[in-house]
């Protein structure tokens, strides 16, 4: 055992230090750092006196807002396990999850009472429900005044491998598999963020939180915590172009996390011009490529302020980092364009052969990667860590080179993933929703590029015999099955699937075929 500081002290300092400065806007409230904290304790009292404790896992399935920002705190106070969930998943999603993890607690937006009866009925293990917002049962101001009277006044102990959060990611069988993230290294990644994405992040500082909670940007929103920069929350769930371009003006906004569908639309509308943003220092993107032409545009736009990272939720975006001077709208030789950035401080990283041996520069391989921000593993999965931590490294699954100044350039993915909108989809999952149908007899999946998105899904489909295939119907039996991010945006009809000597569907050659017959626009 290695005693670390819990990720909670991370408020708890910055309240004593910083009592009165505001620490979190939504619409029209604002919390103040001392306000915050006492919510926190509060709720994790109350908590603790229905018996969560250390190791408990609390699924919290939510829309951005103050309760969601406020829930990893209070069960880091008393040890227990954050398990946010995507808002967009499907009822049965979410309800997987939650039985996956066991989670003994469900806190649920009252937006989805579908999906929290749906969790109700998978997880046997929960012993508490509680709503955000009003409806049945406890809600979470419910529980904050509950524990108003006993509040946590003193952080868990925990060791450096204490799980904090499990941070669900799905892998190529279709299944998610939760990245056991520890005290001791999202503490490491905090300190990362600040020094290689935001150096300089103070109480000066203000952050615009235009992506969900439940992933990236709650990893960064820990790091304005840490030193005190006010989190600003988007007013709904829906990004609003003009309404973010207010935010930035009104409360001199210094820095944001976002994907790149989200920075092409911020720099695409009209409100960037009308509106200043002259304060912000670092927009951040990462979860998918970038196309040139967009970035350029986004420079133009900006000006030097893009940050780029790439980085799993294994790794907990903490692999490279592109920096602001690294940027170009030239196209000039100097600048690594195309590239992701270099190695993360404290983080190694190597492009590996099938046989664990590492590639040299501009050799093409598996991106792989160590160092302290890797996860401690997949919750419960033996067999999927083993394959991920293969010859004592964490393999991505990604492919790419290192040229010679170690910038890395991701080329292709071992696996059929593609990313839409940011969001991984793995097409694997998608076809066994689409078969399901009926009329389907076999489903193939592909990701293309998409001008808006990234990247999209095209599926082809092949129909029962005897039936015939309703493109419509087949949309609208996704319907509760499947994120919609995760549908399709096309879908074709064909005779038959082309089909290897070993009998198996190439998808190579699916693209192939789609290009050639014209049906991937």
């Amino acid at each position: 055992m290695i005693p670390t500081s819990n990720l909670a002290s991370l408020l708890v300092q910055t309240a004593r230090r910083l009592p009165d400065k505001p620490a979190l806007i939504w619409r029209e409230q604002c919390w103040s750092w001392s306000e915050l904290a006492a919510r926190v304790a509060a709720a994790a009292g109350a908590l603790r006196a229905r018996g969560i404790g250390a190791g408990d896992r609390v699924l919290v399935h939510a829309r951005n807002g103050n309760a969601i920002f406020e829930s990893c705190w209070s069960c880091w106070l008393i040890g227990a396990v954050w398990v946010p969930t995507n808002f967009r998943l499907s009822p049965p999603e979410a309800a997987y999850l939650a039985a996956n993890a066991g989670c003994r607690v469900h806190v649920f937006d009252t937006a989805f009472p579908d999906h929290r009866a749906a969790a109700r009925a998978e997880n046997p293990a929960c012993a508490l429900e509680v709503a955000i917002g009003e409806g049945a049962g406890i809600s979470w101001e419910d529980l904050v005044a509950e524990g108003a009277a006993a509040p946590v006044t003193e952080t868990a102990a925990v060791d450096r491998d204490h799980p904090a959060w499990l941070f669900y990611t799905s892998g190529t069988t279709g299944r998610p598999k939760g990245g056991t993230l520890t005290h001791g290294q999202l503490a490491f990644v905090v300190v990362n963020h600040i020094a290689d994405l935001m150096p300089g992040l103070s109480d000066r500082d203000a952050s615009l939180v235009v992506a969900p909670l439940s992933h990236g940007a709650g990893i960064h929103a820990l790091a304005q915590v840490a030193r005190g920069a006010v989190s600003v929350l988007m007013p709904g769930e829906r990004l609003d172009v003009p309404e973010a371009w207010r935010l930035v003006a009104q409360h001199r906004v210094t820095n944001m996390f976002t994907v790149p569908t989200i920075l092409n639309a911020l720099c695409r509308d009209a409100s960037v011009d009308a509106l200043d943003h002259s304060s912000l220092r670092h927009v951040i993107y990462a979860g998918a490529p970038m196309y040139r032409e967009d970035q350029k545009h986004a420079l133009r736009k900006l000006g030097s302020c893009l940050v780029q990272y790439f980085g799993l939720g294994e790794v907990t975006g903490n692999i490279t980092v592109l920096p602001p001077e690294w940027h170009s709208v030239e196209d000039d030789s100097a600048f690594p364009i195309g590239s992701c950035g270099y190695p993360r401080t404290g983080i190694e990283v190597a492009i590996l052969d099938t046989a664990c041996q590492r590639l040299g520069a501009g050799e093409t391989g598996e991106i792989c990667v160590r160092g302290p921000a890797v996860m401690a593993g997949y919750f419960e999965n033996p067999s999927a860590n083993e394959k991920a931590f293969a010859g004592g490294w964490f393999h991505t699954g990604d492919l790419g080179h290192l040229d010679a100044r170690g910038f890395l350039h991701i080329t292709g993915r071992q696996s059929d993933m593609y990313i839409s909108g940011g969001s991984n989809v793995y097409p694997r999952e998608v076809e066994e929703a689409l078969l399901t149908h009926p009329a389907v007899a076999e489903a193939c999946v592909v990701g293309v590029p998409h001008e808006k998105w990234g990247e999209t899904g095209v599926a082809v489909l092949v129909a029962a015999e005897g039936a015939v295939v309703d493109v419509g119907a087949v949309m609208a039996h996704l319907d509760g099955r499947l994120g919609r991010y995760k549908w399709p945006s096309r879908i074709v009809v064909w005779n038959a699937l082309p089909r290897s000597g070993y009998g198996k569907v190439p998808k190579n050659e699916v693209k192939r075929l789609l290009a050639e017959r014209g049906e991937v626009s």
